[in-house]
């Protein structure tokens, strides 16, 4: 399973919601559940997921899911 698959699963299970779709686009604005709360929870769900850690400017600041998956990337990378 690829990180786009699996980052997909942690979306639907923090947000309740097979359908969304993850796109490199996709931002808190394109999810109705995504508020604050949430997006710590999918954070969090996300570090347990891929085993690693983000810091806090890191998880304010990401402008949409495709700056996300690249700091997954990133990580995962030098973790290897």
């Amino acid at each position: 399973m690829n990180i786009e698959e699996r980052l997909s699963k942690v979306f639907a299970t923090v947000f309740d919601n097979d359908s969304i779709e993850i796109t490199p686009e996709l931002t808190a604005d394109d999810v109705d559940e995504w508020d604050s709360l949430s997006h710590i929870n999918l954070m969090i769900a996300i570090e347990l997921e891929f085993g690693i850690e983000f810091d806090q400017s890191e998880i304010q600041n990401f402008a949409n899911v495709g700056e996300l998956m690249a700091s997954i990337e990133e990580k995962l990378a030098k973790k290897n």
